[in-house]
């Protein structure tokens, strides 16, 4: 199709074209940026956690004041979770992936390192936790009898700073530290402490997600009672876990009943609760984005609708000479297609600029350039099913009511 009646047209009407670009720019640079942070915010959603998430559960307890023997009563605890039906194993553990609260420690190669290569998720375990946790090995062995201590014995141990400890890391953490892959039996160092390398597992997340070193976590040998952690439970059936939940509260209350439950859940429900924020942000950001497409969906057929009917003459005159229904609405189309494409134009670097605002004012990371297409992709559909109504609409009408109407 020529397109010089079609720029002929818009130089006529100028103030309309702009403001149809305008806002078509407006939307690609909002809308790009919008889908890209929600993009963002789902990858964390999603992200896995590395333990067997659908078969575990939470208990935690709390007291009044210092609790006496609590490693003897945390192991009456542990027999009695144990023994439940339907329940694989139990264990106490400082922490879980996708909690408010974290234990952290720096990594290093050599010992009091200038600067650490990264900071780490500290989990403390106790025998039988990688199983209970569900934490894959993929190099290496897990904890062996004489490697652990309780947490009580070692803040009083003043040697445990040249002894060091056996430790177990995520894969994130090995391969950052190693790029070889050659992790196993080797000796970082968290401050002057050593640590002897004996395990690798595929995943562990850490309890607060944090974009620059996300899964960079490591595991101790160090057994923790129940007033410093929680009970992690992991079921046989996950269809039972309510029940064995429930369960597990009574065994406790019975092994002690003036202790205080202050959390019962499954971990599903702990991760739900974590990320509840960040779902609510993609259905913001979701909602935002319909908005300004309906806006700008609707700008395009107020803006075509005014041009039929202000163009009745000449369509009628066009419709006398030859030119069929679909001539007329190709011609809209078209029309539409070159505003949406100077709009998208415009958008994409407004798109950019906008990013680079959030880099620097957020720390968000650069956008790839695939959203930008996608915008385009988007707003160009858009524009085409807008505009289809109203150009249907001139198609339709007849050359000789047409040439009445002037």
């Amino acid at each position: 199709m020529d397109i010089r009646p079609i720029l002929s047209t818009l130089r006529r009407h100028k103030t309309a074209a702009a403001l149809i670009v305008l806002e078509i720019a407006l939307t690609c640079a909002i809308v790009c940026n919008a889908l890209f942070l929600i993009g963002q915010r789902l990858e964390k959603i999603n992200q896995p956690s590395g333990i067997a998430e659908q078969e575990l559960l939470e208990v935690r307890l709390g007291g009044i004041g210092k609790q006496v023997n609590a490693t003897a009563r945390t192991r009456e605890d542990l027999a009695a979770l144990r023994a439940i039906p339907g329940v694989k194993n139990a264990v106490a553990i400082n922490q879980l992936p996708f909690r408010r609260n974290s234990w952290n420690t720096s990594l290093s190669l050599i010992p009091d390192q200038e600067r650490p290569n990264f900071n780490a998720a500290q989990y403390f375990s106790m025998e039988g936790t990688l199983d209970t946790m569900g934490l894959q090995l993929v190099a290496g062995r897990d904890f062996e009898g004489d490697e652990f201590a309780n947490l009580e014995d070692v803040e009083k141990d003043a040697t445990i700073e040249q002894r060091g400890s056996a430790v177990i890391l995520s894969s994130k953490a090995a391969t950052k530290l190693f790029p070889d892959g050659q992790a196993i039996g080797k000796t970082i160092y968290s401050g002057r402490m050593p640590l002897r390398i004996v395990g690798v597992v595929k995943e562990l997340a850490r309890p607060v997600t944090v974009e620059s070193d996300t899964g960079y976590s490591m595991i101790l040998p160090v057994r923790v009672n129940y007033d410093m952690g929680t009970y992690l439970i992991r079921v046989t059936d996950a269809a039972r876990r309510q029940e064995v939940l429930t369960a597990a509260v009574a065994a406790l209350e019975k092994v002690d009943s003036s202790r205080m439950v202050r959390a019962k859940l499954t971990y599903e429900e702990q991760r739900t609760k974590y990320f509840q924020n960040d779902r609510a942000m993609v259905g913001l950001l979701i909602t935002v984005c319909v908005a300004l497409l309906v806006v700008t969906a609707l700008g395009i057929v107020g803006l075509a609708s005014f041009w039929v009917q202000q163009r009745t003459k000449q369509i009628g005159i066009r419709r006398a000479l030859g030119a069929t229904r679909g001539q007329i609405l190709r011609y809209f189309q078209t029309e539409n297609f070159l505003l949406a494409t100077v709009g998208i134009v415009l958008g994409m670097l407004l798109a950019y600029s906008i990013n680079l605002w959030l880099m620097g004012a957020y720390e968000l990371p650069r956008m790839p350039i695939t959203y930008l297409p996608i915008g385009a992709v988007l707003l160009w559909l858009l524009g085409q099913i807008a505009v289809f109504g109203p150009a249907h609409r001139a198609a339709a009408v007849p050359p000789a009511v047409a040439t009445r109407s002037a």
